[in-house]
């Protein structure tokens, strides 16, 4: 039998060092509703955002040594912060594709017409060479405000989605970025993804709000296509979802963002 073939029928590995890429997860199923998809949450270990460069890459290695034992056919690293951290020395280790995310500085700078644009993302995030090599690309033709959002992945960890507290949190790092002109605000870590239209509610009509996770699912779509792994199956595929943290609080998690029908495991990794 032909190994593209047999690999093609492979599931889609997926992780995140919570529930952030599950709205990158949310876009790969639409686009393709026939693969096998399976989800870790590093949940014990999160957030990613405040953790050393070594400590993250060590744990992207873990999480792909397990997705590895599933037999995966690609890797979606759905973080922003293991993405900009050490995705290159992750795919030097690994053969398979490997499809990283990144903060949307591209098109937000296709978007604005103040020519500012602001970027939420964890400390992490606005600190590695990665992010700072990616902001100089576009250095000369706009000016870039970056903002920190500490405690923000906790609260949507929680699934405080629209408490008072979540509320001014958000309102405290928006308001600077709006009072610098910005009129395109990036999210720049995809646990923001979970509360887009409340950070559009705060910002206001007139600004744009750009997320990556559509353009994330579209080049797994054709970097699978490219290389022929693209199921030939004719029926829905299914998700597998995995935890390093409780699974108690994971189940509540899947439950409300993904459906209560969904199969959760614990990974003791």
């Amino acid at each position: 039998m032909d190994s593209n073939l047999t690999l093609s029928s492979h599931p889609i590995g997926i992780f995140d060092s919570g529930i952030g890429g599950l709205s990158v997860a949310r876009k790969i199923r639409e686009l393709l509703p026939n693969e096998d998809i399976i989800y870790v949450a590093d949940s014990l270990h999160a957030p990613y955002g405040e953790k050393s460069d070594n400590y993250i890459f060590q744990r992207m290695d873990a999480v792909t040594k397990f997705l590895l034992t599933h037999e995966i056919k690609a890797l979606v690293v759905a973080c922003n912060t293991a993405t900009t951290t050490a995705i290159s020395k992750l795919r030097t280790r690994y053969l398979l594709p490997i499809i990283g995310i990144e903060p949307g500085i591209k098109p937000a700078s296709l978007s604005t017409h103040t020519g500012i644009i602001g970027v939420l993302a964890t400390s992490r995030t606005l600190q590695t060479n990665s992010f700072t090599a990616l902001t100089k690309r576009f250095a000369n033709n706009i000016k870039i405000e970056i903002q920190p959002c500490p405690g923000l992945v906790t609260k949507i960890e929680a699934l405080d989605f629209d408490s008072t507290q979540t509320i001014n949190l958000l309102e405290q790092y928006i308001s600077p970025l709006l009072a610098k002109g910005a009129d395109t605000i990036v999210l720049g870590c995809t646990h923001y993804n979970h509360l887009s239209e409340l950070i559009a509610k705060i910002a206001g009509e007139n600004v744009a709000i750009i997320k990556t996770d559509t353009a994330v699912a579209k080049e797994v779509v054709r970097r699978l296509s490219a290389i022929k792994l693209l199921t030939s199956r004719d029926h829905s595929g299914t998700e597998k979802f995995w935890t390093s943290g409780p699974l108690a609080i994971y189940q509540q998690q899947i439950e409300r963002l993904w459906g209560k029908q969904s199969q959760y495991y614990h990974w003791s990794g």
